[in-house]
């Protein structure tokens, strides 16, 4: 037998690969997104043609908790699934009152604007008083939870009031006489604040204090204000803090913190020193005389006055 009859022969083996067919998967993703993408920018043509206040609510609506939403309540954190069924053990009355007070006691824009505008022209009726112009670092603007107030500061060169006195300064009734009219512009109640550094008078709190002089100092303001043209319907609050309200970063003999402030209240503000809600503890109130007198311990030891 030849050579060439030994080799054996080569078999080539080839698989034939069926693709099997993928389906439909990847359309239907491709139409979720999409269906998405059209969403989006339908709600952003509507926010676009909205108003301001819609916009809010929205804007409200998107920082609401999770758990709040599918409940339906307003208790944060909540774990019940079904609403109802008496209040949540987990936030207590008070806790949800704050939330209530911090969530409906802050200026919505237009607010804002209005307050904004009001300081503009303050501001401007003193750049054109060359008197009232030197007072103008004096004067503090800022807004805060009750509305926008309006900080009239003293110092030893140029005080608002004669020393322990309620007099008013002519430059500081020259100034609450401008500001009266422009803070009739507005229909938001006002609200003016006494204040006074910690020196005290001679006697002490028994006689003539710094309460009486921040109150008096207050209601010199209010006359001020009301001889200016300022409608006195619009006199909500006249209050004397005395010392126990410094200015933060001063201290308790610092000038500064004799001052007055005008806060030019947010309606819903107003409506709570109207009316002021309870926060519904259960605290057991006496009927009767007879009942204090027996809570009342009582002294059995022998009387002591007889010599």
């Amino acid at each position: 037998m030849s050579k060439g009859s030994d080799k054996r022969p080569i078999v080539i083996r080839r698989k034939k690969v069926v693709h099997a067919h993928h389906g439909g998967a990847w359309k239907i993703a491709l139409a979720d997104f999409m269906t998405a993408l059209m969403a989006l920018f339908l709600v952003m043509w509507i926010l676009s043609v909205s108003s301001e206040e819609t916009r809010r609510g929205v804007a409200e609506y998107f920082s609401t908790p999770l758990v709040t939403a599918i409940t339906g309540g307003d208790q944060s954190g909540s774990t019940r699934v079904i609403p109802g069924g008496g209040p949540d053990p987990t936030h207590s009355d008070g806790e949800r009152a704050r939330i209530d007070v911090m969530q409906h006691t802050r200026p919505s824009m237009q607010e804002r604007r209005f307050f904004s505008d009001l300081q503009e022209r303050i501001e401007r009726a003193i750049e054109q008083d060359p008197e009232l112009r030197q007072l103008r670092d004096q004067m503090r603007f800022d807004l805060t939870r009750e509305g926008l107030r309006i900080q009239l500061l003293d110092t030893e060169q140029r005080p608002m009031f004669e020393l322990g006195s309620n007099r008013v300064a002519p430059y500081m009734r020259n100034l609450l006489r401008t500001m009266a009219p422009l803070l009739n512009e507005l229909p938001n109640d006002l609200s003016i604040g006494g204040y006074t550094d910690s020196v005290p008078y001679a006697g002490g709190y028994r006689g003539y204090s710094n309460w009486e002089l921040s109150n008096d100092r207050a209601n010199a303001s209010r006359r001020e204000l009301v001889a200016g043209g300022l409608d006195p319907d619009q006199l909500l609050r006249v209050s004397g803090f005395a010392d126990r309200v410094p200015l933060p970063d001063t201290g308790p003999t610092d000038p500064v913190n004799r001052r007055i402030e005008l806060i030019v209240l947010l309606p819903e503000i107003a409506e709570a020193i109207r009316n002021p809600g309870t926060m519904g503890t259960d605290i057991p109130t006496p009927t009767s005389a007879n009942e204090l007198v027996e809570d009342v311990p009582q002294d059995t030891s022998p009387d002591d006055t007889s010599e």
